[in-house]
C-alpha cells in the first residue's frame, strides 16, 4: 500500500466531498458543500495512492491565536486500520504548529482514536463559542451528542 499524505490541491475537492458524504450519510460527520470545500481547500490534508485516488482526508481550522480544530477526519473503509488517520493527523499538527498553535481539539463519535493519539475529553463549554458557527447546519442540533476532545502540540 503506498499512500502519500499531502496538502489537498483544488482538483482533490469532489473526491474529499465524496469521502466526507460517505461518513455524512450515516450521521457520522457534519456534510461539506464543494463551495465550502473550494473555500478552505488550503486547510485540508489528503492522503493519496499511487494512482491519486484520495483515500483519506482532514482539515484543520485556526480558531484562536492559540487553538485550532481538526475537522472532517475522514478515511475511506479498505484504507482503515493502516494508520492513515493518525498520519494525517499528525502532517496537520507538524504545520499547524509552525503557525504558533499551541493546542488542537476535536469534536467526535471516535473519541477511543483520538485518546490514542494523545487527546483527551473536555467539556464542549469550555471551548470558544465561536466554535459553534457551524453547529446550526448539524442533525443533532442544538443537543450535541459529540465528544469533545484537545490535545496539547506545544
Amino acid at each position: 500500500m503506498n499512500v502519500i499524505i499531502r496538502k489537498a490541491i483544488l482538483d482533490d475537492s469532489q473526491s474529499i466531498q465524496k469521502l466526507i458524504q460517505s461518513y455524512a450519510s450515516k450521521g457520522k460527520m457534519l456534510a461539506r458543500s464543494l463551495h465550502h470545500i473550494f473555500e478552505h481547500i488550503r486547510d485540508f490534508y489528503v492522503a493519496a495512492t499511487e494512482t491519486g485516488e484520495i483515500v483519506g482526508t482532514c482539515a484543520f481550522k485556526v480558531s484562536q491565536r492559540e487553538l485550532a480544530e481538526a475537522k472532517s477526519l475522514a478515511v475511506s473503509e479498505e484504507y482503515q486500520h493502516k494508520g492513515l488517520a493518525t498520519d494525517l493527523l499528525n502532517a496537520g499538527i507538524e504545520d499547524i504548529k509552525l503557525l504558533g498553535i499551541s493546542k488542537l481539539f476535536c469534536l467526535t463519535y471516535v473519541p477511543e482514536f483520538f485518546e490514542k493519539n494523545g487527546f483527551h475529553r473536555i467539556k464542549k463549554e469550555d471551548l470558544p463559542h465561536k466554535i459553534w458557527t457551524e453547529c446550526i447546519n448539524c442533525p443533532s442540533f442544538p443537543d450535541c451528542d459529540e465528544i469533545a476532545m484537545i490535545r496539547d502540540i506545544s
